[in-house]
């Protein structure tokens, strides 16, 4: 498969609005719909999502840069007016979800909200809103897999593609690593639907949906051309190690099943 777009879809003076960010501001906003639609479906009011949103979502973006300059501190650290150009691209998921999570859970409990079920209700439309993010990253080939041969390995002809550009000038066919990662949370999210309205107490939905994305992240981010830290692991495969040993035991000792309950 050959993806030839230009990731800029169209400048207007000095704004530039690439296919990622389009994409990007997409997934948000289905994200925060369908946690007020669920929400609004398990008895609660939407307005604590909405409200919860306001703050979540800048968050999530101060959370998402800064793990990305963390990543590439050896950059930064050198080119520091180049940590404000979000224009430039460059957010890291894993600070995006812990941001916009902390956050959100901090105004939540000032609100008097119940945390658990609000996590609980915007696992889905975060597993979606990811969905839909890595469509804009397919287009750009930011999140560019190692060298393929595979019948389904992908190559950028656009100059403008994020990838080495010696690997877009000789056709070099990688792994569609943006499309595998789409493949696994929408698995998860099948899996996710599995267990609606059987698990106890509130909040083991959102552990759930974190720990899945975890395990796919770890193994899924061995075919991503990232820069390696601490035993030559990636900075997402070491946060989804530290994730996993916060999740699983909470999964193991504090959820239990439960008899399905209808939603009305």
């Amino acid at each position: 498969m050959t993806i030839s777009l230009d990731p800029v879809l169209f400048s207007l003076g000095p704004f530039t609005i690439s296919w990622h960010g389009l994409l990007t501001a997409l997934g948000v906003m289905v994200a925060v719909l369908v946690a007020a639609r669920l929400a609004k479906r398990a008895g609660m009011v939407p307005d604590e999502v909405y409200n919860v949103a306001l703050w979540a979502i800048p968050g999530g973006v101060v959370g998402a840069r800064l793990f990305h300059v963390v990543d590439r501190w050896d950059f930064y650290s050198q080119n520091l007016g180049a940590i404000w150009r979000l224009t430039d691209g460059g957010i890291a998921i894993w600070g995006g979800i812990l941001g916009g999570f902390v956050v959100g859970a901090i105004v939540a409990k000032l609100r008097g909200y119940d945390v658990g079920k609000l996590a609980d209700v915007g696992a889905p439309g975060v597993l979606l809103g990811q969905m839909v993010g890595r469509v804009g990253c397919t287009i750009n080939g930011d999140a560019y897999g190692g060298p393929a041969t595979l019948p389904w390995g992908v190559v950028y002809s656009h100059p403008g593609a994020y990838l080495p550009p010696d690997w877009v000038a000789s056709g070099l066919s990688t792994h569609p690593w943006a499309i595998y990662e789409i493949l696994a949370n929408g698995l998860a999210l099948f899996i996710i639907g599995r267990l609606w309205g059987r698990l106890k107490p509130a909040g083991s939905i959102f552990l759930v949906y974190i720990t899945l994305y975890a395990l796919a992240r770890f193994f899924l981010t061995f075919l991503r051309q990232e820069q390696l830290h601490l035993v030559q692991l990636q900075e997402a495969q070491l946060i989804s190690l530290a994730i996993l040993a916060i999740a699983i035991p909470f999964l193991a000792f504090r959820t239990s099943f439960r008899q399905p309950r209808p939603i009305a």
